[in-house]
């Protein structure tokens, strides 16, 4: 009987086993997973989890009973020590398993402080798992100070929670603007302006030198010289795809997980998918951090496992919730040169459309579905209406379809 085994219980990997399932695969599956809770939603962790609104089973992309009933070994809180390669084994404590074909689902890390700078300090927190969550979660209470370092989407995503929950935040952002990686100056702009309304003291162009406390952080001096005095430190500053296990084994890597166009490493008999993988699109190697990319490439790849001959071709798509604003973004706009800002049909609603030349690559809807539904199906079609058609407030969007 044939065995496949997929390391990493996250989006990506319970994605893949119940693609196997429902495509027929009737050979043993093991699914892997480091944390001792079933796969779940990472989405609402910093939000309606967080704030109490959602119960933990709630989080569960299935109930555990799913994985017995469709005949799927699910090992929790189980650490692959390593894979080998030549026997077709990974070794989990002192046991082994053997595999046919072997999935790597691992995820991604979040980027932590140095101790040297106070990263190791008690009330340091990363938001990346259930477990980080539920250790921040006692303070969130009103009249607490937070720092948070980084203002990418997960920064401020953590500021909007903490200050629905009554708590003063600080956030900085070492480079000149927020989002300065993953947006344009007018998204930025935008998030910039609904912080400060929501009552973020929001310092661009200003980083930690470091946080200061004995067991637990008491204080920050930044790189300004300014002291400030705090109750806790969320830590925003990115993520790096896991690839040790990868790495030690010998496969290659390059910027994640390096596969092919049908999610194949460098080793035939073992695949990648979601967050630690990086594949080939548009001439370079692209890796995508979004819980849509971890589904539909994890069951493009079960379906390669499985004999089919499918290359991945993404259809990337993107959303954020900070307090009352649903930024949906859609496409991908690296390499862009302008920027059409189209305003909604209601107050705080606006899109940004991105273009390289007169090529439209990607869209940011800020409470405008509308808008990034048709640019969504445009950018997918592969039409580029001009932007001054699209800034022009009295166009009718569906016409450009």
């Amino acid at each position: 009987m044939s065995k496949i085994v997929v390391i990493g219980a996250g989006q990506a990997g319970a994605s893949l086993v119940a693609r196997l399932r429902s495509g027929g695969f009737d050979g043993s599956i093991t699914l892997i997973g480091a944390e001792d809770v079933p796969p779940y939603q990472r989405p609402p962790l910093s939000k309606a989890y967080l704030h109490g609104e959602m119960a933990e089973e709630r989080l569960f992309l299935r109930p555990e009973q799913f994985y017995a009933d469709q005949n799927i070994v699910l090992r929790l809180g189980a650490a692959v020590g390593a894979i080998d390669r030549g026997a077709r084994t990974v070794s989990v404590g002192d046991e082994v398993i053997s595999y046919d074909q072997l999935a790597l689902t691992t995820g991604s890390d979040p980027r932590r402080l140095p101790a040297a700078i106070g990263g190791a300090l008690e009330r340091v927190f990363e938001v990346r798992t259930l477990a980080d969550v539920d250790r921040m979660r006692p303070m969130f209470e009103a009249g607490n100070r937070c720092l948070i370092i980084g203002g990418g989407y997960i920064g401020l995503e953590a500021a909007a929670s903490a200050r629905k929950a009554g708590v003063d935040v600080t956030l900085v952002e070492m480079a000149d603007r927020i989002l300065q990686r993953v947006a344009c100056p007018e998204t930025s702009a935008y998030f910039r302006d609904l912080h400060r309304k929501s009552g973020v003291d929001l310092r661009e162009g200003v980083g930690l030198e470091r946080l200061t406390g004995d067991d637990a952080v008491t204080g920050a001096v930044l790189s300004d010289g300014t002291e400030i005095d705090i109750d806790f430190a969320i830590v925003g500053v990115g993520i790096t795809p896991a690839t040790a296990l990868a790495e030690a084994a010998g496969l290659e890597c390059d910027n994640g997980i390096a596969v092919d166009a049908h999610g194949r490493t460098s080793d035939p008999a073992i695949w990648a998918a979601g967050d630690c993988a990086s594949f080939p699109m548009r001439g370079t190697r692209l890796r995508l951090e979004s819980v849509q990319n971890a589904i539909d490439q994890a069951e493009c790849v079960a379906d390669n496992m499985m004999g089919k001959d499918i290359a991945y071709d993404p259809k990337p798509w993107f959303w954020s919730d900070q307090y009352d604003v649903k930024l949906q973004i859609a496409g991908l706009n690296t390499g862009y040169d302008r920027v059409a800002v189209r305003p909604g049909d209601r107050p705080g609603a606006v899109s940004h459309w991105y273009y390289a030349d007169q090529q439209l690559l990607a869209v940011d809807a800020m409470n405008d579905p509308r808008a990034y539904m048709i640019g969504k199906r445009l950018i997918e079609a592969g039409k580029s209406p001009a932007m001054e058609v699209v800034a022009d407030p009295g166009t009718e969007l569906k016409s450009l379809l």
